[in-house]
């Protein structure tokens, strides 16, 4: 893991040291190992490593390649390590001591331009061509490490943060309108559409799946790669499914676990985080080492609201599951005392940009830093799972039945559900004919009440940019997703860029500042491609939703947790709870907002105020969720950022 840095000069002119300097200076917050610069002629290269994985342990970076005339800086863990050792003819002697950026440089060697479509992991590198007088760099297939840049004059930069380009000489730190109106617009987690833009108008990022190269002055951008299978899956039993499954899945988990430090997971009580965490329990009891679990709980005192079919504790699902793996050592935290508000400005801080998961920040900082203290190398997350190894709407597949007129095996599957999932068999007919023939459900109902995005932005901000018109025109509407297709909707969520974008700025940046790396073996390329070519069916088969991984799992989780279609877990239900000592202080910054023409410009101050008088007093900790409330919160996560350009 690396924080990497670097200035090429266009015009041919030797890299400036106070550039350099700058850049380096900006980066000292983040932890390292080894700190290292290399200059020549008109290029810069600099490094601040945390060696993560045995081969990285003496790692230096920048590392050069005067015979070829190549040097490379580097943040990355690759995965398909074996398969490149292979490809590249790497002699048997050298490859277990090999670093991973060593390994991308060979890559570029054989493949040029196109090597990135042969490298799986994660990662972010640059590459400085000294034959070819050119800067090649590349980020992962789905965005897990970030690449930012800029370009002044004859001055192209690049970094892994935005504080260097920021901090570098005559840098202009001014606000990007379109994105901010953007991230306030859209109903869902990521900030913009614009998978280039960042906060700062003059600081760019280079989209998962794509290259960049700088050559002749110019910066171009090249997209790479795929997560669409070369064909379907069609084998002949649902055991074999299961067993393919498990094969990919045991892979892109044991690959992720390559550390010469402890490795620790998240677990909740759900099938994604648990099924990492037994499989990686299992492989981790071959190498004699324990996994370290974290689950988050509500705080104490907390009385959960949550309907019957949820829970905001899910710690009797959490402990079944390290009970029945065994080979964990598990932590349940309350983060007692601790709130998201008192947190803003270190995220801010760790970001670099506001953010929306203001819900779970407490926790998802705090796993780190307990992740960090017990000196893990990797956290194992299960955060994309919901749109692979997990996914599954029984509904969905029992509507395509419908419409089929397969009527014997939907019958015998609406049987099974209906028990499984305690449900009256009206009302699941009704689910599934509103789900088959869409119209049916559009008949009568009144308009929804307005939403965070309503809420939020001012409505001259968003007139002035033109803002809900411009989403409109991508398909994204005031309730997300104009999609409806659910095997449509997961593609798009797991292909789209913007999404990629947040998920890596918040993976990378928590893993420079704490330094843990955080892996998602849900959303390794081979397990998203394997789930693509599975049939629809196989997701939903036996009274099971989710089918796949329940049927997969039998062994891995005890049963209680794999075949509980009954509770879902609720997180981030306790915020309310946990802000209401501070909420004086809240109310009293709102109005300060309120009062500043700076903010009034882009927040709409006149939704604030009515939110504040019509609650007349501090919330109750069930209206966590009110679109009003999420609204005053988030507000406050742009101020505070707002003024960090006054």
């Amino acid at each position: 893991m690396s924080a990497i840095a670097g200035v090429l000069r266009l015009d041919g002119q030797p890299a400036g040291y106070e550039d350099g300097a700058a850049m380096m200076a900006a980066m000292e917050r983040y932890e390292a190992d080894d700190v290292r610069t290399w200059t020549d002629g008109p290029v810069f290269l600099g490094c601040r490593a945390k060696w993560i994985t045995p081969e990285s342990v003496g790692e230096r970076l920048p590392f050069h390649d005067p015979a070829n005339g190549l040097a490379i800086v580097s943040d990355a863990m690759l995965d398909n390590r074996r398969e490149l050792f292979r490809l590249l003819d790497v002699p048997q002697g050298l490859r277990a001591g090999m670093p991973d950026g060593e390994l991308i440089l060979l890559a570029y060697r054989k493949w040029g331009r196109s090597a990135p479509d042969y490298l799986i992991g994660d990662f972010a590198f640059v590459i400085w061509d000294e034959t070819n007088r050119l800067l090649f760099g590349a980020r992962d297939l789905l965005g897990h490490r970030c690449l930012y840049y800029s370009q002044s004059g004859e001055r192209f930069a690049f970094a892994t943060a935005m504080a260097p380009l920021l901090a570098m000489p005559g840098a202009a730190k001014a606000l990007n309108e379109a994105w901010l109106a953007e991230f306030m617009a859209i109903p869902e987690m990521y900030e913009s559409t614009d998978v280039g833009a960042t906060p700062y108008r003059n600081v760019h990022q280079v989209p998962p799946a794509h290259a960049i190269v700088v050559a002749d002055g110019r910066v171009s951008l090249l997209g790479y790669g795929s997560l669409e299978p070369k064909e379907m899956l069609r084998l002949k039993s649902d055991g074999e499914y299961e067993e393919a499954f498990r094969d990919v899945f045991r892979e892109a988990v044991k690959s992720r676990l390559r550390t010469h430090r402890q490795v620790a997971a998240t677990l909740s009580g759900g099938l994604d985080s648990g099924a990492v965490a037994s499989f990686a329990a299992r492989a981790l009891r071959d190498e004699g080492k324990t996994l370290h679990t974290y689950s988050y709980v509500p705080a104490g005192g907390f009385e959960d609201w949550t309907p019957a079919s949820a829970t905001a504790d899910e710690s009797l699902y959490m402990k079944a599951t390290a009970r029945h793996v065994g080979n964990i050592s598990d932590r349940y935290l309350d983060f007692d005392g601790v709130s998201p508000m008192a947190q803003i400005d270190e995220w801010l801080d760790i970001l670099e940009t506001p953010y929306k998961f203001f819900e779970n920040s407490f926790w998802l900082k705090g796993v780190h830093e307990q992740a960090a203290g017990q000196d893990a190398g990797v956290l194992l997350t299960g955060a994309r799972g919901n749109f692979t190894v997990s996914w599954g709407p029984a509904v969905y597949v029992y509507a395509r039945l419908l419409r089929e007129m397969k009527w014997v095996r939907l019958m015998r599957e609406f049987q099974l559900y209906r028990a499984n999932k305690g449900i009256g068999g009206s009302r699941l007919l009704s689910f599934i004919c509103r789900e088959a023939f869409p119209a049916l459900g559009k008949r009568g109902g009144g308009e929804a009440g307005p939403g965070i995005p309503e809420l939020l932005i001012h409505p001259d901000f968003a007139a002035r940019t033109r803002v809900f018109a411009k989403l409109r025109d991508q398909r994204i509407g005031p309730n997300g997703t104009l999609i409806d297709d659910p095997v449509e909707v997961r593609k798009e969520k797991l292909k789209s860029l913007p999404v990629g974008n947040k998920n890596g700025a918040s993976a990378t940046k928590l893993s420079l500042r704490y330094g843990v790396w955080e892996r998602d073996p849900t959303s390794d390329p081979r397990v998203v491609r394997f789930c693509f070519s599975v049939p629809v069916e196989q997701y939903a088969k036996g009274g099971l939703d989710r089918a796949l991984i329940r049927r997969a799992t039998k062994h891995y989780l005890p049963d209680e947790v794999r075949l509980n279609q009954r509770v879902r877990g609720v997180q981030g239900a306790d915020w309310v709870h946990r802000i209401l000592p501070a909420w004086t202080m809240l109310e009293r910054e709102l109005q300060q907002l309120c009062a500043d023409p700076a903010a009034e410009a882009y927040l709409h101050t006149g939704r604030i105020r009515e939110t504040l008088a019509a609650l007349g007093g501090a919330p109750r900790p069930e209206h966590a969720f009110r679109p009003e409330l999420r609204m005053l919160m988030r507000s406050l996560i742009i101020y505070r950022f707002l003024k960090r350009f006054s």
